[in-house]
């Protein structure tokens, strides 16, 4: 088509129509450019074969999420009856703290049933915790009417399950009873073997499930899923792990992040008016001082009393002698024994001229709860900060309606998660040390000559350092 320029080819050219020729050229550039992206994407045939429309190439549609439960707004039909004059804002603020003393009065049941029932629930929680980020998945990417794709998700949690508990927790805290059953015990030597063969599985499944025209959301769900198993079993991995080191390891920074949780949840409601962060607006500088502060000294005041209970402190082993798990051990660990401290010269000239000591006595854990509520307090809602900008990204205010007033169950732990993986790498890097008892359930797993001869070269080695008199 001719151009209004080619047209009139008499009309003078002006700073008009200078200006006219230039938009009349970006316009047919442009134009240009739109059609061969168009015919990059929908190839000569204009048909596409990994979705159906090009808008889900790009983004996908989120209205659908709108009929995703949502729980910090759901009240209970008691709780209704007993609450119907309040304003929502209190209303809420009523039922949030119902279930809070809820949810902690179950949180100490299980601390009294015994580090089994912790490892138990942290596993229940893993599993709800996928089901509502898988369950998003499914919703954005309209998923439902693919076979097979909900079971592949659940067959690679079952394998990343078994990958990380079925080696290093077996291996190291039960090998004695695995070495009792040939079975059993070879279940153990190839278990990378049989981990490796289940994702492979998992892997040929899912390409035989692939179907023309839905490729880029199959595959964005399989992403999905892989990214949920790193933040969800990946960190409940490392929760049981930090239990076994001793409960407190457990106990004290989960009660550190509800005591953050809390207490800034307090102070900003009742003091807060500075905006902190525009991924979370309800979230105040007030709030996140105050409870910063709060977790520091309440962390420490907790982790001095625990430091007192071998219950707590002493990590948690298999017997053989008595053929069960023991939670009690002679001498604690030394982060749990009473040590004592200088005083600095300056603090030391005080103490003494009112009458005091030049030193105290304190348990070195106290020190060490100190940084984990740091963590806790500064780094940990940084969690939940991100959990905000992923459902802000999907347009929901929750991931489910488990709880009434806090949301789904990952809204309540989506900064445990992170607390984790700092409590394992804090007692790996400053705490842990060699246990005999580890060794010895690795020992366990040998054949029986193997034994022998690693019982001989221990012994060499131990007459010929002068350790143990021929």
């Amino acid at each position: 088509m001719a151009t209004q320029e080619e047209a009139l080819p008499n009309q003078p050219e002006g700073i008009e129509g200078g200006l006219r020729k230039r938009l009349t050229v970006a316009g047919n550039v442009e134009t240009a450019a739109t059609e061969c992206a168009e015919e990059a994407v929908d190839g000569p045939n204009s048909e596409l074969d990994s979705d159906d429309d090009h808008s889900s190439l790009v983004e996908p549609k989120v209205e659908v999420l709108s009929s995703l439960p949502q729980g910090t707004d759901h009240t209970p039909h008691v709780l209704a009856c007993l609450l119907p004059d309040l304003p929502p804002r209190w209303r809420n603020w009523v039922i949030r703290g119902v279930f809070t003393w809820l949810m902690i009065g179950f949180f100490c049941l299980i601390i009294w049933v015994g580090p089994l029932a912790l490892m138990a629930t942290t596993l229940v929680v893993q599993v709800w915790c996928f089901k509502e980020i898988i369950n998003i998945g499914y919703t954005v990417y309209r998923m439902h009417g693919l076979p097979w794709f909900r079971s592949l998700s659940w067959w690679f949690l079952i394998t990343s399950n078994y990958f990380f508990y079925g080696e290093s927790l077996v291996a190291d805290y039960f090998g004695v009873i695995f070495s009792k059953s040939a079975l059993l015990r070879w279940s153990i030597s190839y278990h990378r073997f049989i981990s490796f063969f289940m994702y492979i599985i998992g892997f040929v499944w899912f390409v035989l499930s692939l179907k023309k025209r839905y490729y880029m959301r199959q595959f964005s769900l399989f992403a999905w899923t892989h990214v949920a198993l790193l933040i969800v079993v990946t960190q409940s991995y490392l929760i049981i792990i930090n239990i076994f080191q001793g409960m407190i390891w457990f106990i004290v920074p989960v009660s550190m992040i509800i005591i953050n949780d809390v207490m800034a949840y307090m102070f900003g409601f009742f003091f807060g008016k500075t905006p902190l962060i525009q991924l979370s607006p309800k979230k105040t500088w007030e709030g996140f001082i105050g409870g910063g502060i709060s977790t520091v000294i309440l962390g420490m005041l907790m982790s001095y009393v625990m430091c007192q209970f071998s219950f707590f402190t002493c990590p948690v082993e298999y017997s053989e002698a008595a053929d069960s798990l023991n939670f009690y051990c002679e001498p604690p660990p030394p982060a749990f024994v009473l040590t004592e401290y200088s005083l600095p010269p300056s603090l030391a000239r005080i103490s003494c001229m009112m009458g005091g000591s030049e030193s105290f006595l304190m348990y070195p854990f106290v020190f060490h709860s100190v940084a984990l509520s740091l963590f806790s307090s500064v780094i940990g809602p940084f969690g939940g900060f991100f959990a905000s900008g992923f459902k802000r990204a999907f347009k929901i205010k929750d991931f489910g309606d488990v709880i009434p007033g806090h949301g789904g169950m990952m809204d309540r732990f989506d900064c445990q998660f992170l607390m984790a993986t700092f409590v394992n790498v804090y007692i790996w890097s400053f705490i842990s040390e060699v246990s005999p008892q580890k060794l010895l359930q690795k020992v366990y797993l040998m054949k029986p000559d193997q034994q022998l001869q690693m019982f001989n070269l221990l012994q060499e080695s131990l007459l010929s350092r002068g350790i143990l008199q021929p």
